[in-house]
């Protein structure tokens, strides 16, 4: 036979409040010519780790690039990890990859390659898109200048 209190317990208990679902485009900042690009991307059918890291692109300005290792500390992830997410970006170059670099200033990878000489067809068309923006290198192929360090 259940007590009075044990029936009263039961009939006042709340149901647990339930997680709210982080939003891919409304609470962080991005230029207006990146919003379509944040639709796209929270309508893939992709992990959601996957939609972070491209969504975490969106905010780097044109003309500047970050690190693995920033982005992964912004997301509180590995520099592997993003690295393989930014491997399978199906939105490149508009969601732009491109503008992770290792640190040190070397470009990195690219489409899922990463050359040992630094050299190579997706290392031409990396430092070509960066080039096209305004990022500036040295004669080794080297990101000059500071990192974007300004994710929110």
């Amino acid at each position: 036979m259940k007590s009075s209190i044990s029936k009263v317990r039961k009939a006042t208990k709340q149901p647990r409040p339930r997680p709210k679902p982080q939003s891919t485009s409304t609470s962080i900042h991005v230029p207006a010519d990146m919003q379509p690009q944040l639709l796209r991307i929270a309508q893939s059918q992709r992990t959601p780790f996957e939609k972070r890291v491209w969504t975490a692109l969106c905010q780097i300005p044109r003309g500047r690039v970050t690190t693995y290792g920033l982005l992964s500390a912004y997301l509180g992830s590995s520099p592997r990890a993003v690295g393989n997410a930014l491997r399978r970006n199906p939105f490149a170059p508009e969601v732009p990859c491109h503008r992770v670099v290792a640190t040190g200033g070397a470009l990195g990878g690219f489409k899922g390659s990463w050359p040992k000489d630094g050299e190579g067809i997706t290392i031409t068309e990396k430092k070509s898109l960066l080039r096209g923006e305004g990022v500036r290198l040295d004669d080794r192929g080297r990101v000059l200048g500071t990192v974007w360090s300004g994710f929110e």
